[in-house]
């Protein structure tokens, strides 16, 4: 019931393009006995198909840009052959600090980031 609860929570956040691994790899690691490797392998399956769901409904939407989409998905590429190739040196208890550290960075940047007004239209 928890991995469901778990998977429901960051399909969520996925889906509202937060990124659901902020969840789910936390998650994974209090409250099952994966370690940190495994959580952000699973967390890479997971988002596959969660993905692909958002993708569709924000294509829909007409919220993606294909001319800056392009040059981002070709060095995201580059970058994620790289960060796993570093993560797979790299102590499983040292990465969950890292990615901890992470996400306090973000989060306290999130908290401080100015709001920007939105350019749709809401009726």
């Amino acid at each position: 019931m928890k991995l469901l609860l778990i998977g429901l929570i960051s399909g969520i956040v996925s889906g509202m393009g937060i990124g659901g691994g902020t969840i789910l790899i936390p998650a994974l690691i209090l409250f099952t006995t994966i370690n940190q490797h495994q959580a952000q392998g699973i967390n890479l399956i997971v988002f596959i198909p969660v993905a692909i769901t958002a993708l569709i409904t924000h294509f829909h939407n007409k919220n993606i840009e294909l001319k800056i989409t392009i040059p981002i998905v070709i060095s995201g590429i580059i970058g994620s052959i790289s960060g796993s190739l570093l993560a797979l040196s790299i102590e499983a208890r040292a990465l969950q600090k890292i990615f901890g550290v992470f996400l306090l960075v973000m989060g306290v940047y999130q908290f401080f980031s100015k709001v920007r007004p939105s350019k749709k239209k809401t009726f």
